[in-house]
């Protein structure tokens, strides 16, 4: 993972989602929307046939676990235990192949490729990790040398901001999970493993592009783990799974699963891409984002929620059982007023923090508005659902002003690809920009939730009050690139 400075942890092995923002007013984006030239920043795809069906992201995610059932994989596997899948045929081989090869690396590091940032190159010694990174720009003479002389295993970050393949099938991905999908690639020559044993805190995929990789995997010490950590060999018990997994396979393990990698004896070098998953998508994880709203929201109605607490509690010498009790009953009012539907549950910073960071749609087609402007009498749609996320927020543009509600429609059409994942933050931006998105007031949203569940919809039969604020808004949408005449 990776800290403001550049600087890397000790999670490396499985690509760690980046760090939500602490800070409500900083964002991981620089305010420059333009995509990379072809020329600086891609590398050429192979025209390789695509056993994958692109045609939505369930049939993305239907044809990379084939044959595996979807009902199947989330009844018996997803977060509870390891799936290996074997694919004989050449042509899923051939296919995972053209997604990342080592003359892919080495054409990246003309390009201005920067260790830690980029690169990472480690190896696994006695049990421990040692980084054998250098200062500065990556040079494919160096990586090769360590590879052949030193046996460490190169880590490359992110390489769906230079392969559209990739960007292709995260962007997907994205889609399907309602989460970040992040990548990264492995380059371990024969006979040697990157990095000692440990567990991550996403759901991992492993793409087997090249080459065989030995697995072994152990019962989690901590089942669905919240965090990266090594684990000590005293405490990882027997192997659960002894995997060879060969060019083509698939490779499915939940967060916490306490795992080792090596390249056999014999096998010149293997190349895997693991893509990874739900980071920081617990329950606990929205309780957390949803909860200070929800309990600003009962304290309007609520007069116990306002009213002050003991005297001295914050010095430890109130009745401490009387407090215990008088917090139990406020969440209680707080849990029996959601489940009857009085308390609406927002969730703000979760949507946000994943529209603002995820791919942009791979057809770039989206960002341009469709030839007619709505009127009254069209009938419209909103495009790209799957990047767009509508948050009732409090609205403040100046600070002696005081807040209101209002409701953001936000979107990932204008989002960057290069830095996709890599973590970086901007303090510019402030927590409400809409440079992505649009302000309404809150008398929209029902009219926008109209929008949202609807295939097609009438103009005429937005619930708004005037035949002019449904024709602003339908028009508002569609300077954004969010909506078509039908």
């Amino acid at each position: 993972m990776w800290d403001n400075s550049g600087h890397m942890s000790d999670a490396v092995e499985m690509m760690e989602m980046p760090k939500k923002s602490k800070t409500r007013n900083i964002k991981r984006w620089s305010s420059n929307n333009e995509h990379p030239h072809p020329k600086q920043s891609r590398v050429k795809q192979n025209d390789t046939p695509s056993p994958l069906c692109f045609h939505s992201p369930l049939n993305l995610f239907e044809s990379l676990i084939q044959p595996m059932d979807k009902e199947q994989f989330f009844s018996e596997y997803w977060e509870k235990k390891p799936l290996h899948l074997q694919r004989s045929n050449s042509s899923t081989a051939s296919y995972y192949k053209s997604l990342f090869q080592l003359s892919d690396l080495q054409s990246l590091c003309c390009q201005g490729l920067h260790y830690y940032r980029d690169v990472n190159v480690v190896c696994c010694i006695n049990g421990k990790k040692k980084v054998l990174n250098k200062e500065g720009q990556v040079k494919s003479s160096v990586l090769s040398k360590n590879l052949v002389q030193n046996k460490a295993t190169i880590q490359f970050h992110q390489p769906q901001r230079f392969k559209d393949e990739l960007w292709r099938i995260q962007e997907k991905l994205e889609c399907f999970f309602g989460a970040l999908v992040g990548s990264n690639v492995y380059i371990t020559p024969q006979d040697s493993q990157g990095l000692p044993v440990h567990y991550d805190d996403v759901e991992v995929f492993i793409l087997q592009l090249e080459g065989e990789k030995h697995w072994l995997l152990y019962s989690p010490t901590i089942p669905l783990a919240t965090e990266y950590s090594v684990e000590s060999e005293e405490r990882i018990g027997k192997p659960t799974h002894d995997v060879i997994l060969k060019a083509g396979d698939l490779l499915y393990f939940p967060r916490g699963t306490v795992h080792q990698a090596s390249t056999p004896a014999g096998v010149e070098h293997s190349i895997h891409l693991t893509l990874s998953t739900y980071q920081r998508m617990s329950w606990g994880d929205l309780l957390m984002d949803i909860f200070p709203s929800l309990l600003c929201d009962g304290s309007r109605t609520e007069v116990s929620l306002r009213e002050g607490m003991p005297r001295r509690l914050l010095l430890d010498n109130s009745e401490g059982l009387d407090t215990s009790r008088q917090l139990a009953a406020g969440l209680r009012f707080l849990a029996d007023k959601i489940e009857s539907g009085m308390l609406e549950a927002h969730s703000t910073h979760l949507k946000r923090d994943f529209i603002m960071n995820r791919l942009p749609p791979y057809d770039q087609q989206l960002l341009i508005p469709s030839e007619k402007i709505p009127v009254l009498e069209d009938m419209v749609c909103l495009r790209s659902k799957d990047h767009i996320v509508i948050t009732v927020e409090t609205s403040q543009d100046r600070a002696d002003e005081s807040t209101e509600m209002m409701v953001f429609v936000l979107h990932s059409l204008k989002n960057q690809r290069e830095s996709h994942m890599m973590g970086g933050v901007c303090v510019e931006k402030e927590e409400h920009d809409v440079s992505r998105g649009l302000k309404f007031p809150l008398s929209h949203l029902q009219a926008l939730q109209q929008l949202q569940q609807a295939e097609k919809l009438a103009v005429a039969q937005l619930q708004l009050p005037t035949e002019e604020a449904k024709c602003k808004l339908v028009v508002a949408l569609w300077s954004e690139s969010l909506l078509d005449v039908v």
